[in-house]
């Protein structure tokens, strides 16, 4: 956009305006940007004025109204949001909240381990374990308020003492008193969660052994069994539902281009569904033992028993052995072997987990239309009567056998499948609607891709016809004045700049030339040739137009008497 030329027009166009009309225009825009600033000024001393901070939010509903009651008696405003949030103007929001907390409210604020932000000098193990508790229940309560059904909470543990006897442990409980928003109920896996919170937070504190109480007094949570069963249930029957559909979209898609479309197949499919949990273990052992290891231990000895001298007793036998006496000398040998042999025996141990459902049974029930053709005359020639042709046996097995195996149909598990060709009733419809239904096709299968790109060009549209019908007119309108002064302040020579040059030296030329055959020279007058030449111009006229130059005398003169007389008779009058 060029601004220079805006800018001209708008200077053209001002020029145009009448008085009134300007007047009217520089008015209408003071106004304007009066009321902007007052606005502005306005919403910044407003919200300057009035800009409020919370003072307490999720409250209780009786600390709430204890604190409205307070700041009632103040008089100080507030505003009271959503979920018990207060909010009151920032010069006193913490006055009010250190006076407010002076008379102990907010009573249900609940306390957490800030408790142990200032130690006491002296505590004792047991008042430490007393704050750890408090601490813990408020952390807990704090927790679960944040809940969106829950207005407030309290958490009550029974920790019990550590004992070294196994027979005197007992395991910690707690209990939880939940307050619900008007309107609001806990669901059953809400209220799981709420359990398993707090046991995941006590040692060896289990869901089970956590009792959750609204306040009304009913108990929540006891039929969480039944519960968890229908949501099991409900998760079942939408997974079964699922594969059926799925088993039915694959025979539609597989049928329809032999059958001649989508609406001529009709198809159902049943599954049964094992969804029983079942873990199974096995151990197998290898046949080949493998030797892990072998030990071997030999023992051998070799001796003779001392000689034992036998005889008479006497001097013989005191003194030594005797010739032709023999001896009882008997010899020694022994020997021991052991050996030991370890065998490694090979054994797979595996564990399997069956799947979420194992399909124990398939049925499918199938129809497809048959065929249409035109009937033809006794002349052999075609007519518009239609006539059904129902399909062989042979296009039969071949649709069954494209079912089964698209399905998965398993006949040792005992499925079934069941195809028949019957002929569809249509209803007759008018060439019109034929048409219109056509129409719709076209335009869902071609023209709803592109419907996007079809938004933004009817857009442009449509800027571009207000464009040409509103504002084009408008601008033509506006600038007709400025086109017309244009067209008359154009010479009517169009003389180019050459051509300028050469009249330029011509006109001297020429001036040269007068003042040549007037013998005037450096002491000329131009101002007295002008009024020669005037004088001599107004002799012409008078001359040409006599009856003109008379009347326009005559209306001078006639002027000139009004105005004397007008400036004689005041003097007259003040005589």
């Amino acid at each position: 956009m060029d601004f220079k030329v805006l800018f001209s027009q708008l200077v053209v166009l001002y020029s145009k305006l009448t008085k009134q009309q300007r007047i009217i225009i520089a008015a209408a825009i003071v106004g304007i940007i009066a009321f902007l600033i007052f606005l502005v000024v306005y919403s910044a001393q407003q919200g300057s004025d009035k800009k409020y901070e919370v003072l307490f939010d999720s409250l209780s509903s009786s600390d709430a109204a204890k604190v409205v009651e307070q700041l009632e008696k103040e008089n100080i405003p507030y505003e009271l949001l959503d979920n018990n949030v207060i909010k009151v103007p920032k010069e006193v929001v913490y006055k009010q909240r250190i006076a407010i907390a002076s008379m102990g409210i907010p009573k249900d604020s609940g306390v957490g381990f800030e408790l142990f932000d200032n130690q006491e000098f002296g505590a004792t193990s047991f008042d430490q374990n007393i704050k750890y508790l408090r601490a813990l229940e408020g952390e807990l309560s704090r927790t679960i308020n944040s809940l969106s059904p829950i207005e407030s909470s309290s958490v009550s543990l029974a920790i019990p003492k550590d004992t070294l006897f196994v027979s005197k442990q007992q395991d910690p409980t707690a209990s939880v008193m939940v307050t619900l928003v008007d309107g609001r109920v806990l669901s059953s896996k809400q209220i799981r969660g709420i359990k398993n919170l707090v046991a995941a937070a006590i040692a060896k504190l289990t869901a089970e052994n956590v009792t959750l109480v609204s306040s009304d007094g009913e108990t929540l949570g006891d039929n969480d069994e039944m519960s968890q069963m229908g949501e099991l249930s409900v998760v079942q029957q939408r997974y079964k539902s699922k594969e059926e559909k799925k088993r039915q979209k694959k025979i539609i898609e597989v049928l329809s281009p032999f059958v001649g479309g989508k609406d001529k197949v009709v198809a159902q499919v049943t599954i049964e569904f094992d969804f029983s949990v079942k873990n199974s273990t096995s151990e197998s052992y290898d046949p080949e033992n493998v030797v892990r290891s072998e030990q071997i231990s030999e023992e051998k000895r070799e001796g003779a028993k001392p000689a034992e001298v036998g005889g008479v007793p006497g001097t013989v036998s005191n003194i030594g052995p005797v010739q032709g006496l023999s001896s009882n000398k008997t010899s020694e040998k022994y020997e021991k072997n052991t050996g030991t042999t370890n065998y490694e025996v090979g054994k797979t141990v595996s564990t399997t987990k069956s799947q979420f459902a194992r399909i124990k049974r398939i049925t499918a029930a199938v129809l497809v239309d048959g065929k249409y053709k035109q009937k033809v005359d006794e002349n052999g020639n075609t007519t518009e009567e239609v006539e059904y042709e129902s399909l062989d046996e042979a296009e039969l097995q071949a649709i069954t056998s494209l079912v089964s195996r698209s399905i998965g149909i398993d006949e040792q598990r005992g499925d079934e499948i069941s195809v028949k060709n019957l002929q569809f009733t249509r209803e007759a419809t008018p060439e019109g609607v034929s048409g219109v239904n056509k129409a719709l096709a076209f335009s869902e299968t071609y023209l709803a891709p592109f419907s996007g790109l079809f938004k933004y060009l009817f857009v442009l549209i449509l800027l571009f016809i207000v464009y040409k019908k509103i504002i084009s007119p408008f601008a033509e309108r506006m600038l007709e004045i400025s086109k017309e002064e244009d067209e008359l302040a154009k010479p009517v020579l169009d003389i180019e700049d050459d051509e300028e040059e050469d009249l330029v030296e011509k006109v001297q030329a020429m001036r040269k030339k007068v003042e040549e055959q007037l013998g005037v020279g450096e002491g000329f007058n131009e101002d007295e040739l002008k009024h020669d030449v005037l004088l001599e111009k107004v002799r012409t006229m008078a001359e040409d137009t006599p009856e003109e130059i008379a009347a326009l005398l005559q209306a001078l003169l006639t002027e000139e008497a009004e105005g004397g007389n007008a400036a004689v008779k005041p003097e007259k009058a003040t005589s």
